[in-house]
């Protein structure tokens, strides 16, 4: 495990969150942990780690309530590499340790320029996790409302991350090369 700790530091990993709905609890105080503020529906966040240029899925985060914010579910999932690991996130991950983020336009004032240079920038080398996002979504049971028993939401989604990563050709099965 340090091994690969180790060789990771050398990439500056790439990580994003998507939700994705879920069936109503019945129980009225289960029913309010999974709402989504923001979705305005009951929700599973899943968080995705890749490799620059989507190479590789790292790490994913399966299952966690709703309204969890991105930057608090970064937190925990940060603690499973090195502490020198450097990441990059989209504007929801502003005051991670470790994790560089776009501009953010100030309140009552502007970007300059060169700011709007830098973001463009950031977003072309982000949007790698972004496709692998997309990729995962292409399965409907990973997009849509999740119907089934939702003990078995985190062993399906880690089924559909791991079809994702012989589509990218990121998995080297024996014998085939």
């Amino acid at each position: 495990m340090m091994i690969v700790q180790e060789l990771l530091t050398e990439f500056e990993l790439i990580v994003d969150s998507m939700e994705q709905p879920r069936e109503r609890p019945r129980d009225n105080k289960e029913q309010k942990k999974y709402f989504s503020g923001k979705k305005k529906q009951h929700t599973f966040k899943n968080q995705v780690v890749s490799m620059p240029e989507a190479k590789e899925i790292v790490d994913v985060v399966v299952g966690v309530k709703g309204p969890t914010s991105d930057i608090s579910l970064f937190r925990k999932q940060q603690q499973k590499f090195a502490a020198e690991q450097s990441f990059q996130g989209d504007k929801a991950y502003i005051g991670g340790t470790n994790i560089s983020t776009p501009h953010k336009k100030p309140r009552n004032g502007k970007l300059t320029a060169e700011q709007k240079e830098e973001n463009k920038v950031f977003s072309s080398n982000r949007v790698f996790v972004e496709h692998i996002i997309r990729v995962i979504k292409i399965f409907r049971v990973a997009s849509e409302r999740f119907r089934l028993h939702p003990d078995t939401y985190e062993q399906v989604i880690l089924t559909v991350c791991g079809l994702v990563r012989l589509r990218i050709s990121s998995l080297i099965l024996p014998g085939l090369s």
